[in-house]
C-alpha cells in the first residue's frame, strides 16, 4: 500500500462519464478484476466483475469501443505467467456481456505487437480485455514510458478500479496524468462513484446514531482506522481476535487467544481517546472458545476472562445479543471484520448474528455499509450481501478510506 495524505477522497468533485461523449471513440476503462480463484483457477466470487459491468455496459452503449485493463495476483513483472493469466476473467465477463457486447482478448503482455494491433483494429461496440498490467514491470513502479504507450491505446481515461485506488500503480496515476498532458479525459467510473459516495458520504456527513463494527485478527491492521473513527462515530463495536489485545489492556485475562503483547499500549490509548471524545467502545463480555482453531476441537463458553489453555474464537451469546441490539439502534453502520473465525463451525456464529442485525437495521431505513473481503464473504455465506445498503468491493481501498487517506489516483482524474 502507498502511503498518502489524511483527508477524504470526494468523488463529488470528479467528473463522470455520463459528462462525456464518447461516441466513435476508445475509452480506456481500468478495472479491478483482481478476483479470488480456486486451485484450478476457477473464479469463485466474481463481484469485482459484476460491478464492472454498468460503466462498461453505458460506454458500449453510447458507441464506444472499449478497452479494459486489470492486474491480476502477484507476478514477477517480467512477462507472461500462464497461472496468472486473465484468461477466466476474459470467459467471465464473455458471459456477462453475451447480447451486449462482442468481448476480445489478445496479447502475452499489455504493449505486445498482438495487443497494439487488437487495439488499433478495435470497433464501436466491441470490448477487449487486454492482458495481466503486472506482467510488465513498468505497472508496478508506475513507470511513466508505460503508461505513455497504455495512453495511446485510448483517447480518453476511466477509473472504475475502486480496489485498486490506494494503489500508485502506472495505470492509477501515471496513465491518467498521461493523458490529462495532451487533453484527454480523465473520469469517474459508475463504480468508483459509488464506493466514493457510500464510504466518503458515511464518513463526512453521517447519520445518527452512527455505529462503527471493527473486527478481524490484528489491532495493527486496524488501528489507524479506528483512530480515525473515533471523532466520527457514536460508537465502536470491536470483536474478532483483535478485541482480547484490548480486553488485555483493560486486565482482562485472555487463555491462550491471539494477542499483539506491542499492541497492548496503544488499545489502551484508543480506549481512553474514546472515553475523552464521548465515543462508546464496546467489547465482548463472554467468549466461545476453542482448545484450538480446528474443526471438531472442544469448546466452551466463558463469561469474563478466558482460562489458561483455551483461545478465544467468537463473541458469546451474551456479547452477541448486546452487539445485534446496539447495532438496531443506529440511523447508519460501517461495519468492517468478522467477529470471530467465521469459517469454521461453531466459531461462525457471531458473525452470522452480527450479518443478520445489519440487515435488519438496513430495512428499517438506516445506512449501512460493509467492506473488507472476509466481512463480504461472511455476508455471502449468510445470503445477506444483497440486504445492505452497499458492500464494498475493495479490502484494503475501503479500510485506507476507514482510516482518512486520500487517493492520488481519485485525485488526478478531471474535475467536475
Amino acid at each position: 500500500m502507498t502511503d498518502h495524505a489524511t483527508a477524504l477522497p470526494r468523488t463529488s468533485a470528479r467528473r463522470s462519464i455520463d459528462s462525456f461523449d464518447p461516441k466513435g471513440k476508445r475509452v480506456f476503462v481500468r478495472a479491478d478484476f483482481n478476483v479470488p480463484t480456486d486451485d484450478a483457477g476457477n473464479i469463485t466470487d466474481d463481484r469485482r466483475i459484476r460491478g464492472a459491468l454498468p460503466t462498461i455496459e453505458s460506454l458500449i452503449s453510447r458507441g464506444a469501443a472499449v478497452v479494459v485493463a486489470s492486474h491480476f495476483g502477484r507476478p514477477a513483472g517480467t512477462g507472461y505467467e500462464a497461472a496468472e493469466s486473465l484468461k477466466p476473467v476474459f470467459v467471465r465477463l464473455k458471459e456477462l456481456l453475451a447480447g451486449k457486447a462482442e468481448v476480445l482478448f489478445a496479447g502475452q503482455v499489455p504493449t505486445d505487437g498482438a495487443s497494439q494491433a487488437a487495439v488499433a483494429a478495435l470497433k464501436p461496440g466491441q470490448v477487449l480485455l487486454l492482458e495481466n498490467l503486472r506482467f510488465e514491470k513498468g505497472e508496478k513502479k508506475g513507470d511513466p514510458a508505460f503508461a505513455a504507450t497504455l495512453a495511446g491505446y485510448a483517447d480518453a481515461y476511466v477509473n472504475d478500479a475502486f480496489g485498486a485506488s490506494h494503489r500508485a500503480d502506472a495505470s492509477m496515476v501515471a496513465l491518467p496524468r498521461a493523458m490529462a498532458s495532451r487533453g484527454a479525459p480523465a473520469l469517474a467510473g459508475r463504480l468508483l462513484e459509488k464506493e466514493l459516495k457510500f464510504l466518503g458520504g458515511a464518513l463526512e456527513s453521517p447519520k445518527r446514531p452512527f455505529v462503527a463494527i471493527v473486527g478481524g485478527a490484528k489491532v495493527s491492521d486496524k488501528l489507524l482506522a479506528l483512530s480515525n473513527l473515533l471523532d466520527k462515530v457514536d460508537m465502536v463495536i470491536v470483536g474478532g481476535a483483535m478485541a482480547y489485545t484490548f480486553l488485555r489492556a483493560e486486565g482482562v485475562s485472555t487463555g491462550s487467544s491471539l494477542v499483539q503483547p506491542e499492541m497492548i499500549d496503544k488499545a489502551r490509548d484508543i480506549l481512553r481517546a474514546a472515553q475523552e471524545r464521548g465515543c462508546t467502545i464496546l467489547l465482548p463480555i463472554d467468549h466461545v472458545c476453542g482448545r484450538a482453531l480446528a474443526a471438531g476441537t472442544e469448546t466452551c463458553e466463558v463469561v469474563g476472562g478466558i482460562p489458561d489453555g483455551w483461545m478465544g474464537l467468537d463473541i458469546g451469546p451474551r456479547s452477541r445479543d448486546l452487539f445485534a441490539e446496539a447495532c438496531l439502534t443506529a440511523k447508519q453502520v460501517v461495519w468492517n471484520g468478522p467477529m470471530g473465525a467465521f469459517e469454521t463451525a461453531p466459531f461462525d456464529v457471531g458473525t452470522m448474528t452480527i450479518a443478520r442485525a445489519v440487515a435488519e437495521v438496513t430495512r428499517t431505513g438506516a445506512i449501512t455499509i460493509a467492506g473488507g473481503g472476509d466481512t463480504a464473504s461472511a455476508l455471502d455465506i449468510a445470503h445477506l450481501a444483497d440486504a445492505l445498503t452497499h458492500v464494498s468491493t475493495g479490502g484494503g481501498a475501503s479500510l485506507e478510506m476507514l482510516e482518512g487517506k486520500r487517493f492520488e489516483s481519485v485525485d488526478v482524474l478531471d474535475p467536475a
